[in-house]
């Protein structure tokens, strides 16, 4: 299974994960505790560890186009929770 990860430079990681986590609750199975979470898509997973100066993300899928889906999804969902602070984000597989 492909993997990508990404490193982001932020103090609001574990915010992130957890307004992630919630928002994405409905609809997938995802387990969240402080500064950590795991997303359950159908075509993969994503988890997310976040410290007091970084986000962690990691993206498997199922193959390559699912993959490159997943990090769009997951990219402009954590962009859209991030509001004002900019995010870089730059995926590595």
């Amino acid at each position: 299974m492909p993997i990508s990860r990404t490193e982001i430079p932020t103090e609001s990681g574990a915010k992130l994960i957890k307004r992630l986590c919630k928002h994405w609750a409905h609809k997938f199975q995802v387990e969240h505790e402080e500064g950590h979470g795991r997303i359950h898509f159908e075509a993969g997973t994503c988890l997310m560890e976040a410290d007091a100066t970084h986000l962690r993300v990691a993206v498997e899928a199922l193959d390559v186009e699912s993959l490159d889906t997943l990090e769009g999804v997951v990219a402009s969902h954590l962009e859209r929770m991030a509001g004002d602070e900019p995010l870089t984000l730059v995926w590595e597989n």
